[in-house]
């Protein structure tokens, strides 16, 4: 058995063509998927990187792993405590060692454990390959180590291979050689008008169209695909024709592979694993080029599968990331691990009886403290700490209706919030019931000062907002966050 996992970073699945996206940004990707398994309402549990991919291989939720922040305390997993025996449980019952118990040989090439100093990521590989660029790396600095490791690797049998690609991630990398395939095609996010783009000039938070450097303008001369702002549709534009660019290289690279596969023969019988850790922001609550929210565009995320055996086509229920470990469980014939809090969707592989979750609680905890639920049409998000975006505590959108979600309709629909909320209250009383320390790891975060990409940035940001002609927003920042001028 060979099995090869391809870990896209920051990749939304509406910018894919095989999720119905009119640009031509993935041929290759899509190739993959119509062999395979499409999942069409699939989640990270927990965003942005280091809390995804922590919630992924542990199977295990941020809230009670621990590790939902980009830093101080709630960047790390949580120490196992009293109980834990010769080995963690945890690491040891982890997606990547999972393979090993199969007997395989597992391998990674990828970056995020140093990026992130999060080296418990590595626990179950035999061979970690990293090309040292903290996740700055463009495939074509990954591909060569990836391509001679199949060559080397095809003839042999049971192996696991995971391969770490980041090009869709800002800033966009995408060398400048490459052109710009979209360059002659309109915006498409139509969604986006001249109205839209005058409310948005006016959005208060870090990666608003007026920053798209989080707290900054400027446009760096290492990558002139990343604008600092943008002012017009035009330029709106080329922020998206940038990302799609990254997304399109990226297929390009991963074309490479997928030929090198085919030319060794073992391309038909092997699985393919295609995921991401979480989406991209394109002018969703006033967002650009970044991952900040517990939205349906930063938590939604792809997942093709591709088993030799297995059915094709596409799966409608709603699934975390989380849940994969137990899928792959079910599939090796492993046991399941006690600590996994996710739902094996193994029977929908096998037989295409299409069985998710009722409802999915998402959160995020980097760039603001916010937990939502996903249930029927709708995405209920509740704010802790806004991030300096000024959002309400209360969010809802139809996401069905209103997918780029435009219109918040909290207020004249308390039903539905009281619904979420029911959903929120039962999934945190389970979670602090299983949870080893009982401690909610977003109260830490907000203990601490508040998620890692705001903290303290504040008082020179309110000085930015005054300089750029939204003295109110500053005005009202300094009334929500007074503690952040008193320290």
């Amino acid at each position: 058995m060979r099995v090869l996992m391809l870990d896209l970073d920051t990749l939304r699945p509406d910018h894919l063509g095989c999720y119905g996206y009119g640009r031509n940004t993935s041929p290759n990707i899509d190739s993959i998927c119509a062999d395979g398994m499409r999942f069409d309402n699939y989640y990270c549990s927990d965003a942005p990187c280091l809390p995804s991919r922590a919630a992924l291989t542990t199977g295990v939720f941020g809230i009670r792993n621990g590790a939902i922040n980009h830093g101080d305390t709630a960047a790390d997993l949580r120490i196992y405590g009293n109980g834990r025996g010769f080995q963690d449980p945890i690491l040891h019952n982890n997606l990547f060692f999972l393979f090993r118990k199969k007997g395989m040989h597992t391998a990674t090439v990828s970056t995020f454990a140093e990026r992130h100093s999060s080296y418990w990521f590595n626990a179950g590989f035999n061979e970690i390959i990293n090309c040292g660029k903290y996740g700055h790396e463009i495939a074509d600095d990954v591909m060569p180590s990836i391509l001679d490791w199949v060559s080397k690797n095809a003839d042999k049998d049971n192996w696991f291979l995971h391969v770490n690609l980041w090009d869709p991630h800002t800033p966009y990398r995408t060398p400048m050689e490459f052109g710009n395939p979209f360059e002659n095609e309109p915006l498409p996010n139509d969604w986006i008008d001249e109205d839209v783009l005058k409310e948005h000039l006016k959005h208060v938070g870090p990666h608003s169209i007026n920053e798209l450097g989080m707290y900054t303008d400027k446009t760096s001369p290492q990558h002139p695909r990343q604008l600092g702002k943008a002012s017009t549709l035009e330029e709106v534009k080329q922020i998206v024709d940038g990302y799609d660019c990254g997304i399109r290289y990226m297929d390009e690279k991963i074309g490479q592979l997928i030929r090198l596969l085919k030319e060794k023969g073992i391309y038909d019988d092997m699985v393919i694993i295609i995921t991401s850790d979480h989406g991209e922001n394109m002018g969703e609550l006033g967002i650009y080029s970044e991952h900040a929210t517990a939205d349906n565009t930063t938590c939604r995320i792809p997942m093709i599968i591709k088993w030799p055996g297995m059915k094709k086509g596409v799966a409608k229920g709603l699934h975390y990331n989380i849940d994969l470990l137990p899928t792959l469980a079910d599939l090796l014939e492993l046991p399941r691990s006690e600590e996994w809090d996710g739902k094996s969707y193994a029977e929908t592989l096998r037989t295409g009886k299409d069985e998710g979750h009722p409802y999915l609680i998402l959160s995020q905890c980097a760039h603001v403290c916010q937990r939502s639920v996903r249930f029927d049409d709708y995405i209920y998000i509740r704010t802790y700490h806004d991030g300096y975006h000024l959002f309400p505590v209360e969010m809802l959108f139809n996401v069905k209706e209103d997918f780029h979600e435009q219109k918040n309709i909290a207020e004249e629909n308390p039903d539905l919030c009281a619904k979420a909320c029911r959903y929120l209250v039962e999934w945190h009383q389970n979670m602090m019931m299983k949870s080893r320390s009982q401690i909610d790891p977003l109260w830490t975060v907000m203990k601490e000062g508040g998620p890692f990409h705001a903290k303290g940035r504040l008082p020179e940001y309110c000085e930015r907002l005054e300089k750029t002609g939204r003295k109110e927003g500053a005005e009202l920042l300094r009334k929500r966050h007074p503690y952040e001028f008193n320290k």
